[in-house]
């Protein structure tokens, strides 16, 4: 019993989410073990679609670490960028595309290297502005209300980003 609280304090949270996920996919092999043929294969389907997307990550990840070193980043995304590095991070959310989890790697490497909080969610928020999807907004809402929504999460990005900076600092 010692032994066991011993393992279990000394695991992450992430090891622990895994260890439940295996328990909870055990169980339902015990009870029904043709959810659990579909859950794989399902699974399976998903990573051969999202496959391309990943490798387009590690690409951008790999080129961003050939090009951009840490001085560069503090100067264009750092504490000290000012108003390029919320142009910067809002003009890159509006053209990037793809699922947005895709994202989350090369942010992640980019905050690493220096990237500030308040740019991440500015780019983060301002992903919320497509511009292939601009024609069928207007179509369906008219151009007015295509117009201010999208200046909306442009003008609220940096606001959304100043937030979350001040929400994680006091943590």
């Amino acid at each position: 019993m010692i032994a066991a609280k011993t393992i279990l304090a000394k695991l992450s949270d992430k090891w622990m989410f895994l260890a439940l996920a295996a328990a909870v996919y055990l169980s339902v092999l015990i009870f029904n073990a043709g959810l659990v043929d579909v859950a794989i294969l399902r699974f399976a389907q998903l990573c051969i679609k999202i496959m391309p997307a990943f490798v387009l990550v590690f690409i951008l990840m790999f080129v961003c670490n050939i090009f951009l070193d840490s001085p560069k980043i503090m100067r264009f995304l750092g504490k000290e960028s000012g108003a390029k590095g919320w142009w910067l991070s809002i003009v890159a959310g509006v053209l990037s595309s793809g699922p947005i989890y895709m994202w989350y790697p090369m942010l992640a490497d980019l905050k690493e290297k220096g990237m500030k909080d308040r740019f991440i969610a500015a780019f983060l928020y301002s992903r919320a502005v497509k511009i292939p999807l601009l024609p069928v907004m207007i179509y369906y809402f008219g151009l007015p209300f295509a117009v201010v929504i999208n200046l909306c999460v442009i003008i609220f990005s940096p606001i959304n980003g100043w937030l979350v900076e001040k929400i994680t600092k006091s943590r």
